[in-house]
């Protein structure tokens, strides 16, 4: 079957999005339409626009309540919460960490900062993250749990973490790999950069493992400019970290004492104040992009080789990112959706290069990877800025 006409049926859904036709459709713009403003304005004026200022607490305490973790610590970016997330749960030097090869390379890169390895893993086709039940199999073929943790039996190293990514904000499959996790003696770390607004069996995702990681981006479901968080049900870990992401300085009137090796990751008091308009419309972000799923829904679904990804079962998602999954057979008109689109002023995007094809990364150990590998052939990403919501496809 010839797919030929793809390019131009998609291009001809999406041209409806632009308000004007020679409107240019960015992938995912921020949006401000709350008390932002108001609340760098009032950095500004008051001279608080540094690493301390009462927009720093007031922000993570929105984090708290709204993802019901016991502690947020906002950091500089989503990069700096998941590499203070991976040491803040022993992760050395030469340990192997679990990542999906699917995946944004801040999740590798992590891994690289804190001197360990990361072991690429295969996704989904449900959910396009981490697959569960296929490392469940392949932990059975290569993995030992001795009385110093879980070791991978084909190069010593100690297998210290998994980190599952929540793919383009759709939850991946917690339960199982909690319970793997158990078995193996391997501690969680969730990869939730994406995921704000999303929640798996009611739960808010970033609440499964013992610790977790968020982005806000210019790109993400909010943005504080540049900034992330980390997340924690643990008090004394929400502690460290944020020891560890403020130069592990000792608090003291005048002094400069430090008492370990620490990192300058705070998040500025007016990135901050960013977040909290932020958060105060994130409700209705998310209202929007739900909105703006089901007219792509209705849309596509009669369009023939290609498919909307919908958040998966037991999920709600935050629809970060809107996605077309092409058939199997479709896939060969990929680039030329890519290149159509582009070309009209619709913004769309592939997946990610995966991990392991990365000259750093493609000395690593894998397993098999061929549904990741699939996926990244299938994979685009159409516009998803909360404003189409409100838009007639």
């Amino acid at each position: 079957m010839t797919h030929s006409h793809l390019p131009e049926t998609i291009v001809s859904i999406l041209q409806q999005l632009k308000p004007n036709d020679n409107d240019f459709l960015a992938l995912h713009e921020p949006s401000f339409q709350g008390n932002e403003w108001k609340y760098v304005k009032d950095c500004l004026d008051t001279g608080w626009v540094s690493s301390v200022g009462k927009y720093v607490d007031q922000f993570e305490s929105m984090l708290q309540e709204y993802t019901g973790a016991k502690r947020a610590v906002a950091v500089v970016n989503g990069t700096a919460a998941l590499h203070i997330s991976l040491l803040l749960v022993g992760v050395e030097a030469n340990d192997e960490v679990l990542i999906p090869s699917l995946t944004f390379i801040a999740t590798a890169n992590a891994v690289a900062y804190c001197g360990a390895i990361p072991h690429f893993v295969d996704s989904q086709e449900t959910t396009m993250g981490l697959d569960p039940g296929k490392l469940a199999s392949y932990l059975e073929e290569i993995a030992i749990v001795q009385q110093e943790g879980c070791f991978n039996k084909r190069t010593g190293r100690r297998i210290k973490a998994v980190v599952p990514m929540h793919t383009f904000g759709h939850p991946m499959e917690l339960d199982e790999l909690v319970e793997i996790c158990e078995r193996y003696q391997i501690e969680l770390v969730e990869d939730a950069a994406e995921s704000l607004g999303s929640y798996y069996k009611g739960k808010h995702t970033g609440n499964w493992g013992k610790v977790s990681a968020l982005s806000f981006n210019g790109n993400k479901i909010i943005t504080t400019g540049g900034g992330g968080a980390i997340l924690t049900n643990d008090e004394e870990l929400g502690k460290l970290a944020k020891h560890l992401t403020t130069t592990a300085k000792i608090p003291h009137k005048w002094a400069f004492i430090h008492d370990r090796i620490g990192f300058n990751y705070r998040m500025p008091n007016m990135n901050a104040a960013l977040g909290c308009a932020q958060m105060e419309i994130l409700p209705a972000f998310i209202e929007k992009k739900r909105a703006l799923a089901r007219r792509y829904q209705q849309a596509f679904q009669q369009v023939k080789g290609v498919t909307l990804v919908k958040e998966p079962e037991n999920t709600k998602s935050n629809y970060w990112l809107h996605t077309l999954l092409l058939d199997h057979n479709a896939r060969s008109v990929r680039d030329d959706i890519l290149a159509c689109t582009n070309e009209q002023g619709i913004l769309t995007r592939p997946a990610w290069s995966l991990m392991h094809t990365l000259p750093m990364f493609c000395n690593a150990p894998r397993m098999d990877v061929s549904v990741a590998e699939s996926l990244e052939q299938r994979i685009v990403n159409i516009p998803s800025s909360p404003f189409l919501g409100a838009a007639h496809v």
